[in-house]
């Protein structure tokens, strides 16, 4: 009795393996079939004269900036809005000022209110028609529908116009200004300002910034400076020490235009 049921555990296995086989055999039998009937439905489709493949694709051109939806119905870029803003493109050559284009650009695309409209919505509308040739191609060549945010846009706007490397470039600038011969004081604060426009993430300290035009400059210059500010300029906090020398710089300025022209009658 006991040999009996021993025998019958051992059969019961060898069946349910069978059993397995016989279904995997049978899915075998069926897969192949499914796979010739799609590769028969694709060469139909694909039963066309070679010519057609060369054809130029019908699909739309894909844009990089997904468009936020805007509720307003009334909504439009203005035509003169647009004119002014394809007057100022940005074109991606290496003497142009990205940071100067995203200004100029936010101050005009500001200038469009409406009622429900994100501004935001209407800078990412707006931007593309703010280029041309190279950086007009960057923007076409980004992914589809990869940027979503002014933010995102911003980012990757300064990412290739303005790397890391002119990022240092212009800093070293800065940080190395010195007054050369011949140059005024309003000449020398000019330039050191627009080195300092050109590079807004230039990380300097305030206080740094006023030392180092302070060293840069000329021996007579900063005893000028220094005896406008009643013996030395580096006794006087930052604010009041930058409007002095913006006040002496716009003074010699005048002063010095009038001799000019004194000079020339």
């Amino acid at each position: 009795m006991r040999r009996t049921k021993i025998a019958d555990n051992l059969i019961r296995p060898i069946d349910e393996i069978e059993r397995y086989f016989r279904v995997r055999r049978r899915l075998q039998l069926e897969t192949p079939l499914e796979s010739e009937t799609q590769t028969e439905m694709g060469d139909a489709n694909d039963n066309r004269p070679l010519k057609e493949f060369a054809v130029p694709s019908d699909e739309e051109p894909h844009t990089s900036i997904v468009r936020p939806a805007i509720a307003a119905n009334n909504f439009e870029l203005k035509p003169s809005l647009l004119q002014i803003v394809q007057q100022n493109q940005f074109s991606g050559n290496p003497t142009e000022d990205p940071n100067l284009h995203l200004s100029v650009f936010v101050l005009f695309a500001d200038t469009l209110k409406c009622n429900g409209v994100d501004p935001e919505a209407i800078r990412l509308r707006l931007f593309p028609f703010s280029l041309r040739d190279r950086a007009r191609a960057w923007l076409q060549s980004l992914p589809s529908n990869s940027i979503s945010t002014w933010n995102e846009l911003k980012k990757a706007f300064l990412a290739r116009d303005f790397p890391p490397s002119k990022m240092a470039q212009l800093r070293n600038q800065i940080t190395c200004f010195r007054q050369t011969d011949g140059e005024s004081l309003f000449e020398a604060w000019e330039r050191y300002k627009e080195l300092m426009r050109a590079c807004p993430h230039h990380g300097l300290e305030k206080w740094l910034i006023i030392h180092t035009f302070y060293n840069g400059l000329l021996n007579n210059t900063r005893m000028t400076l220094n005896a406008a500010a009643g013996g030395a300029l580096m006794n006087k906090p930052f604010n009041d020490a930058y409007s002095l020398i913006e006040d002496m710089a716009q003074n010699h300025y005048q002063w010095g235009s009038e001799r000019a022209q004194v000079e020339k009658t």
